[in-house]
């Protein structure tokens, strides 16, 4: 899941496999993970940027620029953005106390920018998607399964290798910061397993980013081994006595660590499996792309002193007349 402190996992370098010749009667769902975007703006923008009252602007100035970017290339007419709200309260916290224990909390310079994120992506008229119980994950992966009953097919935009295991035949996953795009095929030629295997994947070799240990012993390596042989969790530990006859280094041991860690292998699993049945909203199930909304974002754009590159930008994705006003003294190209 992606989060504070995290890039998520942007290690693949495969070839992307796409299925976008698949008939389709409507038009996709472009699923944005939000939060990887604005932890990128917040490391990589130049920190001068403040509002109007002198706080820090640089993340939600990078992912304004990003959402334009999408918005202008793609004209999505179905979004949804997602949010991380349940830093701490998400339910995964109540199943694994340690779920994410090894993050610092997020200063009060960029909890502020979320919020001015999530406004900006309101006023423009998108679904706008957060929880204190669930993560942008679960969001994106119920929004996609209620719109995917409806006819469509979906674009999750995200580095986050979690979120492959949401992919059906015509979806697309779409690293936007390298322009990678795969679909389900793509999946194990970046990561060594199917799409549906990633969640016992990383039950099974542990997921750092979110302080999910794993099986001790079992690597990334291994437990593709395991699951190309198996099919998946359930079977490979039904049919734990089978692993020392594998042609696998070590399996004499793996399947002794594999018989006492159990309970914990299935307890993973449970943290690495998106939620598909949270709620989201009245929007469900096609997520259409609204109206903007023009005074919301014009208190916006003065409040956090966009230059008029960005203003003209954002009205113009809003379908908005631009009438330009009073200019900040700097930033213009902002």
């Amino acid at each position: 899941m992606s989060g504070f402190g995290a890039d998520a996992d942007r290690d693949g370098q495969a070839p992307d496999v796409l299925d976008r010749d698949l008939p389709s009667g409507e038009p996709p769902l472009y699923l944005i993970d939000a939060s990887i975007y604005v932890f990128r703006a917040w490391h990589t923008m130049p920190a001068d940027f403040t509002d109007a009252d002198g706080w820090p602007t640089n993340a939600v100035a990078g992912f304004t620029r990003f959402l334009l970017d999408v918005l202008e290339r793609e004209r999505p007419k179905h979004i949804v953005v997602a949010f991380d709200e349940a830093l701490d309260t998400c339910y995964r916290n109540a199943l694994y106390p340690a779920y994410k224990a090894n993050r610092d909390p997020a200063p009060e310079e960029l909890k502020r920018q979320f919020a001015h994120c999530r406004a900006v992506c309101a006023a423009l008229g998108l679904s706008v998607l957060g929880h204190p119980d669930y993560e942008a994950d679960d969001l994106i992966g119920s929004a996609l399964v209620r719109a995917r009953a409806a006819g469509h097919r979906g674009i999750v935009l995200s580095a986050d290798k979690d979120l492959s295991q949401l992919l059906h035949l015509g979806d697309e996953q779409w690293d936007y910061g390298r322009n990678q795009r795969w679909g389900v095929h793509g999946v194990k030629a970046r990561h060594g397993v199917e799409a549906h295997q990633i969640a016992d994947y990383l039950a099974l070799s542990g997921d750092a980013v979110d302080n999910i240990p794993g099986v001790p012993g079992v690597g990334a390596k291994t437990a593709a081994v395991l699951l190309a042989h198996f099919g998946d969790l359930d079977s490979l530990l039904a049919r734990v006595d089978e692993v020392p006859f594998l042609r696998l280094r070590g399996a004499a041991q793996t399947a002794a660590r594999l018989r006492e860690h159990r309970d914990n292998a299935l307890l993973f699993r449970r943290l690495t499996t998106i939620a598909c049945d949270a709620p989201v909203g009245d929007a469900a199930p096609r997520f259409h792309r609204g109206g903007a909304d023009a005074d919301t974002l014009g208190a916006l754009c003065e409040h956090l002193r966009f230059g008029p590159m960005t203003r003209r930008r954002l009205y113009a994705a809003g379908g908005l007349a631009f009438a330009p006003g009073a200019s900040p003294s700097k930033d213009e190209d902002r």
